[in-house]
C-alpha cells in the first residue's frame, strides 16, 4: 500500500514538474481567444429571392461587442421566407426615380428588404422613414462601425435603406420570425 501512494505522489510531482509554466502574455492570449469575435464573415453581396406582402414597421439598430447590428421588422419574416439583398455600394439610388442619397461614411451597405414599408391593402405607411433622411429614431453615437443611416424608400414592394459603415468590414444577414438582422464586423481579424 505504501509502495503505491509513494509511487503516486512521485509521478504526480514529476508531471508537475515538466508542465512549463504559462507565461502572463500566453495566458492573456488564452482569454482573449476565448472571447474572439466570430469570423468567417464576408463582404460579397448576400441575397435572398422571395417577397412578402407584410409590411415593414420598424428599423433599429444596437451595439455588441464585436459588431454593430440593424434590426428590421416585417412580422412573419421567417414564415414567408422574406427576400433581401445587402450589398456594398459606391453610391446609394433611389429607386423609380434615380436619385442618387448621400450617405456617410467611408463604405455605403444597400439594404433591400422585399417588403412594403406601407400596407399594401390602403397604402398607408407604416414605418415613418422619409426618403433622403436619416432613420427615424436611430442614433448612432458612440458606434464603432456604422456611422450613417438613410431611408432610400419603398418601391414596388420593396424598401430600401443605405447604412453608412466607417470601412469595408464584413457582415451577415439573418431572417428570424418576425425579422431581419444584420450584423457587421467591427474589424476583419475577429478580434475585439
Amino acid at each position: 500500500m505504501r509502495r503505491i501512494r509513494t509511487t503516486s505522489i512521485t509521478l504526480a510531482a514529476v508531471a508537475a514538474l515538466a508542465l512549463p509554466a504559462l507565461p502572463a502574455a500566453t495566458a492573456s492570449a488564452a482569454t482573449t481567444q476565448a472571447t474572439a469575435c466570430p469570423t468567417g464573415w464576408g463582404s460579397l453581396p448576400e441575397v435572398r429571392p422571395t417577397a412578402t406582402t407584410e409590411p415593414l414597421t420598424n428599423v433599429r439598430t444596437g451595439r455588441h461587442a464585436c459588431y454593430d447590428r440593424m434590426v428590421i421588422d416585417v412580422p412573419g419574416a421567417g414564415r414567408s421566407g422574406l427576400g433581401y439583398s445587402v450589398r456594398y455600394v459606391e453610391r446609394l439610388y433611389q429607386d423609380g426615380s434615380g436619385r442618387p442619397i448621400p450617405v456617410g461614411g467611408g463604405a455605403v451597405l444597400e439594404v433591400r428588404v422585399a417588403a412594403p414599408a406601407y400596407d399594401h391593402e390602403t397604402g398607408e405607411p407604416t414605418y415613418p422613414g422619409r426618403v433622403s433622411r436619416p432613420l427615424p429614431g436611430v442614433d448612432l453615437t458612440g458606434y464603432r462601425t456604422f456611422r450613417d443611416t438613410r431611408f432610400g424608400g419603398s418601391f414596388e414592394g420593396e424598401t430600401l435603406v443605405g447604412l453608412g459603415l466607417r470601412a469595408r468590414l464584413p457582415f451577415r444577414v439573418q431572417v428570424l420570425t418576425d425579422r431581419i438582422v444584420l450584423d457587421v464586423a467591427h474589424n476583419w481579424t475577429g478580434a475585439r
